[in-house]
């Protein structure tokens, strides 16, 4: 199981607990990820993502979940699947628009 935001790419990383005493014992900081439900307006369904709660503030932020696809390259997005995704919201706005 990926432990990865696909909106803001964060990930997990290892540091150290250090004690009053200054000893150092190694540790993980998990980022706080949610597998969640997004509803895309232009094809009328929910597509189910790993999301931090920053993630989803970003998604908000941006206007929801089709208007963030927009405005990310397809370069930068995580994987095939939300690049399939955007094509097809690309596609159906091109068609509403035509």
């Amino acid at each position: 199981m990926s432990r990865r935001c696909v909106v803001t790419k964060k990930a997990v990383m290892s540091g150290n607990n250090v004690s009053h005493a200054n000893n150092r014992t190694r540790r993980k900081f998990l980022p706080n990820i949610t597998d969640t439900r997004v509803y895309s307006e232009s094809l009328e369904k929910f597509f189910k993502i790993k999301v931090t709660a920053a993630g989803l503030r970003t998604l908000e932020h941006k206007g929801g979940f089709d208007a963030w696809l927009m405005d990310t390259a397809p370069t930068k997005l995580e994987n095939n699947a939300l690049r399939k995704i955007r094509t097809q919201v690309l596609a159906k706005k091109e068609a509403a628009a035509a």
